[in-house]
């Protein structure tokens, strides 16, 4: 299919929860986190809800009554439990081959996550695609989801219309950064937020694994 043809120039991915298999983990790490500053430790549901939003946003979230000069303490040991799992955190099977595909495809291709600059590159270095992706934004580099300035900033800097741009995600925070950037958007349920919270948001689709989103795209993309 020429890029004239296709719907979209433009395919922007979250990192966890959608092309890494770290929902669980990082839940956990929050957890962990608010258990070693004795504050009350949020079940597995409010743990994942906070996925993809900026770090100070998600530790503020499952936190609310830790005093803020004790922030840094908290961030400090989500990222001590975080890191000693993130080398063996592995992309969900088939999203490298995916990855591949689309990029051989000659779509553009980015990375709009909450993970740090640092943490990305990181993860992009461990699984080897780098190069596959044209751009990335994460969330220390400007306004966390679900503010749009993420997806902004990659259509910007890729020079594509928000009317052929596409952002897939596995949270609310994902489908709202969509919407409020004129973009589409769809949900993947194999991560952080469960179906009917993702329908809430409206997203075009929502697919249950890798295989089916490589068939959404292949009919509408």
């Amino acid at each position: 299919m020429s890029d004239r043809e296709r719907r979209y120039r433009l395919i922007a991915f979250d990192w966890d929860g959608t092309l890494a298999d770290s929902t669980s983990i990082i839940a956990s790490a929050l957890q962990s986190a608010c258990r070693d500053v004795g504050e009350p430790v949020p079940d597995d549901v409010a743990a994942r809800y906070v996925i993809g939003l900026g770090l100070a946003q998600a530790l503020a979230h499952v936190a609310p009554g830790l005093a803020l000069e004790r922030h840094p303490e908290i961030s400090a040991r989500y990222r001590h439990h975080y890191l000693a799992r993130d080398p063996h955190i592995p992309l969900f099977e088939g999203a490298a081959s995916l990855i591949e595909e689309l990029h051989d495809a000659g779509y553009m291709l980015a990375v709009a996550t909450g993970k740090t600059r640092v943490g990305l590159d990181r993860s992009l270095a461990a699984h080897a695609l780098r190069e596959r992706f044209h751009a990335t934004r994460c969330g220390d580099e400007g306004h966390p989801k679900p503010h749009p300035d993420m997806l902004l900033h990659l259509m910007s800097r890729l020079d594509v219309q928000p009317d052929r741009t596409l952002m897939i995600g596995d949270t609310t925070h994902d489908l709202e950064l969509a919407r409020a950037a004129g973009a589409d958007a769809i949900g993947v349920a194999y991560g952080a937020h469960q179906v009917e919270r993702l329908a809430q948001a409206h997203p075009l689709a929502i697919v249950h694994s890798i295989g089916e989103l490589r068939r959404w795209l292949a009919d509408h993309g």
